[in-house]
């Protein structure tokens, strides 16, 4: 699991900040830090911050974790 970020889509409101601290930053009053790989334990409050932007400028990037297998029913 990681993050992506549209730093272009970004507008600076911080709500990220806020939610999960561990990963997101601001450096100064507009630019955006943030740790693209985080703790499993901090996934939901990332999952928070994304769903809080604004401007829906974070991704949470599930394509590095397993896939379930899908169990088909035939009947």
């Amino acid at each position: 699991m990681r993050l992506v970020v549209d730093l272009n889509r970004c507008q600076g409101f911080a709500q990220c900040v806020f939610l999960a601290p561990d990963v997101f930053a601001l450096h100064g009053e507009e630019a955006l830090l943030f740790s693209p790989r985080f703790d499993e334990e901090l996934r939901d409050r990332v999952e928070e911050a994304a769903a809080a932007c604004p401007v829906q400028a974070i991704l949470v990037d599930y394509s590095d974790e397993p896939t379930r297998r899908v169990e088909s029913h035939v009947g």
